[in-house]
């Protein structure tokens, strides 16, 4: 319990860009370090925890928690995912008056915010090696890109089709495997 609680602890700690950019941190602490997951059974959790409401962060944690040692599990990653980020917040709106126009505060927000840019990049870019295993799902995956970005279209409803599309994808494959018995 308590290295389910460390390793959560430490992501909370130091997850400069949300959950997502979270993503590359979980993985080569739990698939390469600790070896709880390999890189599929990864990209599903992520998959599962991302559509999900709520903050990814939170989802990982309680999922793979659950996972890894049931509820009590799931309670105590959490909460590790969770306390950095709740006494970082206390501190920052205790003395948020002092410091909102120090010129080095200022400076340290623009270096966190170019950080976490990077750290988001390459979660992509992570995700992707796992993801993309063909060009259907490379073309999926610009699809979806494309929809979001210079379309505008909510990206519920572009996981709402995909999920659709999906699905019917492997009816058909089912039902063609029927056919050719």
């Amino acid at each position: 319990m308590l290295e389910l609680f460390l390793v959560f602890f430490k992501m909370g700690l130091f997850t400069i860009g949300g959950g997502i950019a979270m993503i590359p941190i979980l993985r080569q602490a739990m698939v390469e370090d600790k070896k709880w997951f390999d890189d599929e059974e990864m990209l599903d959790i992520i998959t599962v925890c991302q559509s999900l409401p709520g903050v990814i962060a939170i989802n990982m944690a309680t999922f793979v928690g659950f996972k890894r040692r049931k509820f009590l599990g799931s309670l105590v990653a959490t909460f590790g995912v969770i306390l950095p980020s709740f006494v970082i917040i206390i501190f920052i709106a205790m003395g948020l008056n002092f410091i909102k126009d120090n010129p080095y505060v200022l400076g340290a927000m623009g270096g966190l915010r170019a950080a976490a840019t990077g750290m988001v990049a390459y979660a992509t870019y992570t995700i992707g090696k796992v993801a993309i295993k063909d060009i259907e799902s490379a073309n999926i995956a610009v699809l979806a890109f494309i929809l979001m970005a210079f379309m505008h279209i909510s990206i519920m409803v572009i996981i709402s089709m995909l999920i659709i599309l999906g699905v019917i994808k492997t009816y058909l494959n089912i039902k063609k495997m029927g056919d050719d018995l």
